[in-house]
């Protein structure tokens, strides 16, 4: 199956899944979008209020301020693959729990990765990040690099969280700043090997690019 195909695949079985509590009390899943061979991959937490609405990500506040991030180093979302660690949003912006986390990871997020493969890792929030990078603290680690099974991944702090505490703003626009010569200096690594374990298997790796 191509990468278009497998997406909407995954994107239909999250429509209907029912694998965890999250589907109670959800009005859309929200699988994601972007382009099948999206050389970045942003990724969130959990839809919220607006995503919930309407079935897509990031389309609130936060979601117009990734794409205004975008549009400072000459992308758009169009150009980009996004989505969250779980499809599904948890009740009351609550943090979503390991095991939603884990079912929604190891049926969806793996198989979209493998599909789109992508150049470059973005991490928003300490939920995805904590699945790619574990054991740290984003304060330490943001717009750091970290080669996890092949792939550069970037821990950088969610835009919802830079529009709550607008100390963050200054930061997370310089580490967005890096991005276009990450992902050049990602594209000249050599593909890993597709039997691979899953990410959070592998122990990351800090590279220095500079």
């Amino acid at each position: 199956m191509n990468p278009i195909d497998t997406l909407s695949q995954i994107g239909r079985e999250v429509s209907e899944c029912a694998q965890c509590e999250l589907h109670f009390s959800r009005k859309n899943a929200v699988p994601g979008e972007g382009p099948a061979d999206a050389e970045i991959v942003f990724i969130g937490e959990g839809p919220g209020f607006h995503e919930n609405e309407q079935g897509r990500p990031f389309v609130g506040a936060a979601g117009k301020y990734l794409e205004e991030l975008l549009a400072k180093i000459g992308m758009t979302r169009e150009q980009v693959f996004i989505t969250n660690v779980v499809k599904c949003r948890p009740p009351g912006n609550r943090d979503p729990k390991p095991e939603e986390v884990e079912i929604c990871v190891n049926c969806y997020l793996e198989r979209q990765l493998q599909a789109i493969n992508p150049k470059v890792i973005v991490t928003l929030g300490r939920y995805s990040m904590g699945y790619f990078v574990p054991n740290v603290k984003i304060g330490d680690v943001h717009g750091q690099s970290f080669w996890v099974r092949g792939k550069l991944v970037i821990p950088m702090y969610h835009p919802a969280a830079v529009l709550h505490q607008g100390s963050l703003k200054p930061i997370l626009e310089k580490d967005f700043s890096s991005l276009p010569e990450l992902i050049g200096k990602a594209a000249s690594v050599p593909e890993s090997p597709e039997t691979n374990p899953p990410y959070q298997q592998e122990h990351p790796k800090q590279l220095s690019l500079f």
